[in-house]
């Protein structure tokens, strides 16, 4: 079982910054792929970021590439997303995920889920 919790979510202006970080409970996080998902009101929840187990790996939506940075640290079981130059369209509820497949952006084959973080940015 593993129990994940989000934080850094908020309000920000269209060009600015945010750094989501999750934490993760249990003393297995480094055997778990993980991601960062997002589902804007009315809308499906979409894949934004995914990291390997090891953080050797990791993979982006086209809609996030060259402004969004996935990292994490196993020594600390955190997951962490750095969002930058951020667009009124990244708006939306952000979550964390765990699986033990491997770095995917499908969201059925993660295991774990967070409670989600708010991010909203104003035009």
């Amino acid at each position: 079982q593993v129990q994940l919790v989000e934080s850094g979510g908020g309000l920000v202006q269209a060009g600015g910054s945010l750094r989501l970080s999750c934490i993760a409970s249990g003393r297995t996080f480094s055997s778990y792929s993980m991601g960062w998902f997002r589902q804007a009101p009315g809308k499906e929840r979409e894949f934004v970021s995914g990291i390997s187990r090891s953080g050797i790996n990791t993979a982006y939506a086209d809609s996030v590439k060259g402004r969004f940075t996935i990292s994490r640290d196993n020594a600390k079981n955190t997951v962490s997303l750095q969002m930058n130059s951020l667009k009124p369209e990244d708006t939306a509820v952000y979550y964390c995920a765990a699986n033990r497949l491997g770095l995917t952006l499908t969201s059925s084959a993660y295991d774990y889920w967070g409670q989600g973080t708010q991010v909203t940015v104003s035009s």
